[in-house]
């Protein structure tokens, strides 16, 4: 979720032209490709990851709190017509290095949103047509009451959600509180257990680091995703800061997933997921550039664009399965699937799985499986229901498949929640009719009463909105100078990022999923905090981990642009 779903507003917007536009169109097209990551009018309850796009015309490229990328705050831009529509025909040839990247290619389509944006901004906009079923239409943008429950955080502290008590929807308001990041605060330090210390280990020349995997020498692979490259970033023999950073590989369309292959000391290729297909370089252990040109291993996930954004991909332990997380296209699909009849969905389950969406959710919130070798005619759902798995990881002590999912927004401040969770095949996790179990979606009441007792509870809930976007497990035998104590061993450590749905800030902190005997407990425990200052705003947006051959962790943060190296002495 980022710019890219929306300046969708682009076009050949002349005096006179918008008139003889369809501006509720627009307004239909931009609620289903683009409302992810902007709002449009004010209350609209969009604008979960992008800027806000109130009173665009007339304003200044970069002009309100997001954090945009140095490319579009140096581009001297004022978006007018004639200029949205330049930057949607081509984006990254108006503002090399724009998180957007995508052009929006129907002109037709782009007058609309446009018509839709001008009549917005002129006050004359009106839709007369019943709201969509379930549409909650409110958001809750006053100072929140009570005291956030962040100000509580601290290493140790054990949380449980429990699926049996949760609210029921609307119980509050939807509330718009955007994590802009904040410089960090004189004197603001990262609280860890005793023992452990988190220190800087690069800051400078990064745009957006996200996901990170280690080559067998200790090479560290760095996807920066909305620029389009993958990073190698060679550490010291201390392993306390880089030696040698290269760009392995760039010009790929938002690049998230990075595994080896085959496992073990001598990998052959690289492979990288981008937001709609799977590739791979040729690779020896010890390179830094790219040997030669991608191959495409998958050239189409889904056949819809759209909405969120990240892949993420694992190998089986056996090598045999590739995996790939694909998210969802929309929030909660309230307008993107046709009415089907309970013989046609029988029919299209027997083909995708149970719980398998369609429509402009076609191949969407679900994780996919490929045979290795033969991936282009072996490609099916593993599991669905699955609204956004961000991260996607193989657990090394029993072989299981685990997602970090960012549920659905919109319901309430303590609704949906977030969750880590083991993923089998043929499993179904509700979205979008049902949520945590047999909780049913009030935007699709009635909708798919097939579904009830079908549905998988997620193994470990967070509180709402924490966007868990990563889950790493720490190696069973750690070893090296920083290694975590023994207790740590083959336990779980989730990265939630923050989001924006909730009165109250939360997330923006590391957290550790204790396993017995490799079995999550459902307990998530706090680990790292201290990325949300007194005011409540965020100094950092943590994303990612990985764990080092010294037994240290490094945590990516894409707000401010660091990575940290976090050990442990005895």
């Amino acid at each position: 979720m980022n710019i890219r779903q929306l300046f969708v507003i682009s076009a050949a917007l002349l005096p006179g032209f918008a008139a003889a536009q369809d501006a509720t169109a627009g307004k239909d097209f931009f609620a289903q490709q683009c409302a992810l990551c902007h709002s449009a009018a004010e209350g609209d309850n969009g604008g979960a990851q992008g800027p806000l796009l109130h009173g665009v015309f007339g304003r200044a490229a970069a002009a309100t709190g997001f954090t945009y990328t140095d490319a579009m705050r140096n581009s001297g831009l004022t978006w007018d017509a004639a200029t949205l529509d330049r930057f949607l025909a081509s984006p990254t040839t108006l503002v090399p290095g724009s998180s957007m990247v995508i052009p929006v290619d129907n002109a037709g389509t782009r007058a609309n949103v446009i018509a839709y944006f001008e009549q917005l901004a002129n006050g004359t906009f009106v839709d007369n047509r019943p709201a969509p079923r379930g549409f909650g239409g409110f958001a809750n943008t006053e100072p929140p009451s009570g005291d956030p429950d962040w100000i509580n955080d601290r290493p140790g502290r054990v949380h449980r959600v429990d699926l049996d008590s949760l609210p029921e929807p609307y119980q509050t308001s939807s509330a718009v509180n955007f994590p802009s990041v904040v410089a960090r605060p004189d004197g603001a330090n990262l609280m860890l257990p005793d023992g452990f210390t988190a220190e800087v280990f690069l800051d400078e020349g990064l745009s957006g680091p996200r996901a990170m995997v280690l080559a067998p020498n200790g090479d560290i692979f760095l996807a920066e995703t909305q620029s389009g490259r993958v990073r190698v970033i060679r550490p010291n023999a201390l392993r306390s800061a880089p030696q040698t950073i290269e760009i392995f590989a760039q010009g790929m369309l938002q690049p998230l997933g990075i595994a080896f292959y085959p496992a073990g000391d001598n990998p052959e290729w690289v492979y990288v997921a981008e937001t709609n297909r799977v590739i791979r370089y040729p690779y020896q252990v010890g390179d830094m550039l790219a040997r030669d040109v991608p191959e495409v291993i998958v050239p189409q996930l889904s056949p819809v664009g759209g909405g969120h954004y990240t892949r993420d991909l694992a190998f089986s332990p056996d090598g045999k399965y590739m995996y790939v997380s694909v998210g969802s296209q929309s929030n909660v699909a309230e307008n993107n699937m046709d009415e089907k009849s309970a013989a046609e969905i029988a029919a299209w389950e027997a083909e995708k799985g149970l719980g398998a969406t369609w429509g402009t959710e076609e191949n969407r919130a679900s994780v996919m499986v490929f045979e290795v070798g033969n991936e282009a005619a072996t490609g099916r759902l593993f599991a669905n229901g699955i609204r956004n798995c961000v991260g996607l990881t193989m657990q090394p002590q029993t072989g299981s498949l685990w997602c970090s999912v960012n549920e659905r927004d919109q319901l309430g401040d303590d609704l949906v929640p977030d969750y880590s969770t083991r993923v089998t095949d043929g499993s179904f996790f509700g979205w979008p009719w049902y949520y945590m179990g047999d909780n049913e979606d009030p935007r699709h009441a009635g909708a798919r009463p097939d579904l009830v007792g079908k549905i998988t509870r997620p193994d470990v809930p967070y509180t709402a909105h924490s966007a868990a976007v990563d889950l790493e497990f720490y190696p069973l035998a750690p070893a090296g100078n920083s290694a975590f104590p023994a207790e740590y061993a083959g336990d779980g450590f989730a990265v939630l990022h923050g989001s924006w749905n909730r009165a109250h800030r939360t997330g923006h902190k590391i957290v550790r999923l204790p396993m017995e005997d490799g079995i999550p407990t459902g307990e998530y425990i706090d680990f790292l905090v201290g990325f949300i200052d007194e005011e409540g705003n965020p100094w950092g947006r943590p994303v990612a981990t990985q764990f080092m051959d010294d037994g240290s962790m490094l945590l990516s943060d894409d707000g401010a642009n660091v990575i940290y190296r976090i050990s442990f002495s005895r």
